[in-house]
């Protein structure tokens, strides 16, 4: 599949806020994402093709970075969307500087955490009850840039 890693802009908004919806049981909606293009602190990516296939979040501040929300729209998955996806965030925040990068995978989600871990993300600890909607514990991953 052909797609590029671009960065987020404003006219990728609708179509991610969709994908969030079908995503997660907590959305962002298009104005937190909308907010996210002006803050500094973050770095939003889009995989693109003719549409958005998906999209990735990445807070960063004094040289720690987090991932806010991975996803791909469910017809693209297993295409490498998602991983190259990681791979540009991880490789944006080591060159900014950020000495990790970070994250909180539903433990349920078994596609997600082979995926990090297949990616050098190594599990730091446990969130009891961390999602809702349903009730779940978050599994905290994490990837050191500095060894």
């Amino acid at each position: 599949m052909n797609f590029e890693i671009v960065k987020m802009r404003a006219e990728h908004i609708p179509e991610i806020a969709r994908l969030e919806a079908e995503c997660f049981s907590q959305p962002w909606s298009e104005n937190a994402l909308s907010e996210e293009l002006k803050n500094e602190n973050s770095h939003f990516l889009a995989a693109v093709s003719d549409r958005v296939l998906g999209y990735i979040g990445v807070q960063e501040i004094c040289g720690e970075a987090y991932i806010t929300n991975v996803a791909v729209f469910g017809e693209y998955r297993k295409e490498g969307i998602g991983r190259k996806l990681l791979n540009e965030a991880c490789s944006g925040a080591k060159e900014r500087g950020c000495e990790f990068i970070t994250l909180e995978v539903r433990e349920s989600n078994s596609a997600a955490i082979a995926l990090y871990e297949s990616e050098g993300f190594e599990k730091a600890g446990v969130r009891k009850n961390f999602y809702s909607s349903p009730t779940e514990n978050g599994i905290i991953y994490t990837k050191n840039f500095i060894k």
